[in-house]
């Protein structure tokens, strides 16, 4: 999508907020049972998932473990729809259209949700009142990965690097707007050093480019470079999370030789407007009693994700102070759409 402090403070940036708005709600593993709804809310038929996105990528990977996790306990099939196009925006405008009744959701991510709400003036949806929040699923960090022929053994070599040569190095990203644009605009911020960006029409065919040689460098989602990590066919320097990830223990924290550094992104379930408490509710818990069973978060925390699970109370609030701290990330980066 394991609840940490989420968006530390950034030392020095306009768009920090305050420390309570900057960790993820608790987890509801965490905290005492809640007190049930009296109207129990069921699913009389298949659930379904809306992506935006083409199936095989990361948002849609997760959205199938996802699925799977809570099938039993909703007692209906929960179905994976891919409707794509547009950065997303096609399947988030047909959850908004959808009937209100639980049935039809929406996996968001940080860029079809925030960063579409900051990119394009005139949406079709409104992505706070055309939707209810129901939970958070998974925070995701990214690692910062070299070329292996680049002559830098850390992350405080290679700002050394970049800052006797600006401009010298490399770096691809997925295009305008997309995390791996923002993390490394964020880390060129606080670092104090200019690559040359190289923007693709999505994450894998930079990647090839990268273990070409043809790029020196990216900020890439976890899951989608740790294969070529693992394979040795790219170098991580650094991960973009506050802190070391258990699960890759042996690669520092970018904040180790940046201070205050970090980027994460998320993914997150919304319904359409009008969806009635009681089910916001239950899917809300279904999803945290998902996340919670051992298999699921094995095969989330294997692909790089923090699994979180929240109530919809609290997705709502997480949301809110999403929406100008990517805000501010896309006039920091200068990203726009054409």
């Amino acid at each position: 999508m394991d609840r940490r402090s989420l968006l530390p403070v950034l030392a020095g940036l306009p768009f920090a907020r305050p420390a309570a708005a900057q960790r993820p709600p608790q987890s509801p593993a965490a905290q005492s049972p809640a007190v049930q709804s009296p109207a129990v809310w069921s699913p009389d038929r298949p659930v379904r998932l809306v992506v935006g996105f083409a199936p095989g990528g990361s948002t849609d990977t997760t959205a199938r473990i996802l699925a799977q996790a809570i099938t039993a306990g909703l007692g209906q099939p929960v179905l994976v729809e891919n409707r794509t196009g547009a950065a997303g925006n096609v399947g988030t405008e047909y959850v908004a259209r959808s009937a209100p009744d639980g049935q039809v959701l929406v996996v968001a991510s940080m860029g079809s949700h925030a960063t579409n709400a900051a990119l394009y003036r005139n949406l079709p949806f409104d992505p706070v009142k055309d939707f209810a929040a129901v939970s958070l699923v998974a925070l995701s960090a990214a690692l910062l990965v070299v070329h292996p022929s680049l002559d830098v053994a850390d992350v405080a070599a290679l700002v050394a690097r970049a800052k006797a040569n600006p401009g010298s190095l490399n770096c691809g990203t997925a295009g305008a707007g997309s995390t791996q644009h923002f993390a490394m605009a964020l880390f060129e911020h606080q670092a104090g050093v200019r690559f040359t960006q190289v923007s693709y029409r999505g994450g894998a065919p930079a990647m090839t480019d990268l273990v070409s040689g043809r790029l020196d460098l990216m900020f890439t989602p976890v899951v989608e470079t740790i294969q070529q990590v693992r394979a040795g066919q790219v170098r991580a320097l650094g991960i973009t999370r506050e802190v070391r990830s258990a699960q890759l223990p042996e690669i520092p924290a970018v904040a180790e030789a940046i201070p205050g550094y970090s980027f994460n992104s998320w993914l997150g379930l919304f319904a359409p407007a009008g969806t009635p408490p009681a089910a916001l509710a239950r899917l809300s818990r279904e999803v945290a009693a998902g996340l919670r069973t051992p298999e699921t978060r094995e095969r989330l925390e294997q692909l790089g994700y923090q699994p979180v699970g929240s109530t919809p109370e609290e997705f709502a609030r997480f949301f809110a102070a999403e929406l100008p701290r990517v805000a501010e990330l896309v006039r920091l980066s200068g990203a726009t759409v054409e």
